[in-house]
């Protein structure tokens, strides 16, 4: 059947966030969004591993080389929002080619960083860059693809994203062991450069533009506030565990919470002016959003925590080099794909309440590696925790892409840049500061073992006990929306 709607009318649908019709975007849209999303959260796991040759070779303090990975991911995390309502205003393409543009010169700066406080600014504006970038991925998949080809979007979506966490060590690894050009660790920043040029090459041809409603004009007054009470939140959070929680740590939060208190007035006023909130709170109306964007939090906390704990086991309690440990983070990755296909395939039958099979049994697996790490201690082999990777892999690959279509799905499409704003915002922040829950059970546990080798063992199964609570948490939240199956 032939459409009768003019090339007019489907541009400017487009452009007020309408869904285009089913298929009509090529694959080729999604391929180029997701390279923006892969590269982006690779960075924030693959910094880990070079950190020690960056001390070397730049002469850097503690506090600094901490700085290299938590300037990027506080810059990330806290510009998120504002970044999604950037793209609903000035159109989803234009930002994250913008964003794509930045990550991929502030990568090149990275590279070829002269000293150490020239790197941290870079990594702090790649972050930013990321921040404008990442939020119109899933405004552009939720606004061009519907029905079955936008459930397959969102999984490949996720599958996307646990890759680029589980190969992070792996690829970062690699290209340190094999020391590309003499140039050790700048080529983990280099490798970004090309793969940005590409994908900019595609974007005008295969993304067609989109925007959203509510004003024309930025909530400045929202971004600050917003900006401002993220930033200290993760940074704290961060900060804390790794300095034993000074008092200006507690002042931090304790900041935060009263701009969060600020910014939920200044949010509901301006809307109820109709004057364009950064957030719109009517987004919080749907209860399936709220509280599939709460289970994102958690089940996050409890995901990224997990690659950096079992980093620490392998490699500083086992012995592991980096490229030895990235072997073993292939059976997280081998389990994460295999459920992220099957997920994929069975997208449009999901409901709600399957979704929670995905914590589940990620809880099921890291109980598994709980017990198994603790009784093999620091003589046994490593590979017999490969099942039990497999397994936790499983969980994250039936969670990740389902929970994203399940919360954006509640998100109308004219708000698609505020929720994948504040969707990614949950996935990022959820990960970060999972980290610093999660160093603040390990390296306790491991200075009242005595910090000596065997003492890794005890501090990883222990620190897993509270990410086994979390999967549990992330399962319930999601038991709590409603039944029905997530549309597409």
């Amino acid at each position: 059947m032939t459409s009768e709607t003019s090339p007019d009318v489907a541009v400017e649908e487009r452009e007020r966030g309408v869904p285009a019709p089913a298929g009509a975007p090529s694959s080729g849209a999604l391929v180029v969004v997701l390279v923006g999303t892969f590269i982006t959260v690779l960075d924030f796991f693959i910094a880990n591993v070079a950190v020690p040759a960056i001390r070397a070779d730049l002469n850097a303090s503690a506090a600094q080389s901490q700085m290299i990975v938590v300037g990027y991911g506080v810059a990330f995390t806290a510009g998120l929002i504002t970044g999604g309502r950037l793209g609903d205003m000035y159109g989803r393409r234009r930002l994250f080619s913008l964003g794509m543009t930045l990550f991929m010169l502030a990568s090149a700066a990275c590279a070829f960083a002269p000293t150490i406080t020239f790197l941290v600014v870079a990594r702090i504006a790649q972050g930013a860059a990321a921040a404008l970038m990442v939020p119109q991925v899933l405004g552009i998949i939720g606004t061009v693809y519907t029905g079955a080809a936008r459930d397959r979007a969102f999984n490949t979506y996720g599958l996307i994203i646990g890759l680029a966490g589980v190969f992070g060590q792996f690829i970062g690894g690699a290209l340190i062991t094999v020391d590309v050009a003499g140039l050790s660790w700048r080529t983990i920043f280099l490798i970004n450069v090309p793969l940005c040029l590409v994908s900019l090459a595609f974007v005008g041809r295969t993304i067609p533009e989109s925007r959203g409603t509510g004003g024309t004009r930025l909530d400045l007054t929202g971004a600050l506030l917003v900006t401002g009470s993220l930033a200290l939140i993760v940074f704290a959070l961060l900060e804390g565990q790794e300095r034993d929680w000074p008092a200006w740590v507690w002042g931090c939060l304790a900041g935060a919470a009263v701009l969060l208190a600020v910014t939920v007035g200044h949010l509901r006023r301006r809307a109820a002016a109709g004057r364009g909130p950064l957030i719109e709170p009517g987004l919080f109306r749907a209860r399936l959003f709220t509280v599939g964007l709460a289970a994102t939090v958690v089940y996050f906390l409890a995901m990224g925590s997990f690659f950096f704990v079992l980093a620490l086991y392998l490699q500083q309690g086992r012995g592991l080099s980096p490229l030895e440990s990235g072997l073993v983070f292939l059976a997280v990755g081998a389990g994460y794909f295999g459920a992220s296909l099957v997920s994929a395939r069975f997208a449009g039958k999901l409901s709600a309440r399957k979704v929670a099979c995905g914590p589940l049994t990620l809880a099921v697996g890291y109980t598994a590696i709980s017990l198994t790490a603790n009784g093999l201690g620091v003589t046994g082999s490593v590979l017999w925790l490969l099942p039990m990777l497999l397994v936790a892999g499983l969980g994250m690959g039936l969670t990740t892409g389902p929970l994203t279509n399940l919360v954006l799905g509640a998100a109308v499409p004219e708000h698609a840049g505020s929720a994948s704003g504040l969707l990614n915002t949950a996935q990022e922040g959820g990960a970060a500061i999972g980290v610093a829950v999660a160093g603040s059970v390990f390296f306790p546990a491991l200075a009242r073992a005595g910090l000596s080798a065997d003492a890794y063992p005890h501090a990883f199964a222990v620190t897993l006990v509270p990410l086994i609570a979390l999967g549990l948490a992330a399962a319930a939240l999601v038991l709590l929306a409603p039944g029905r199956a997530v549309r597409g």
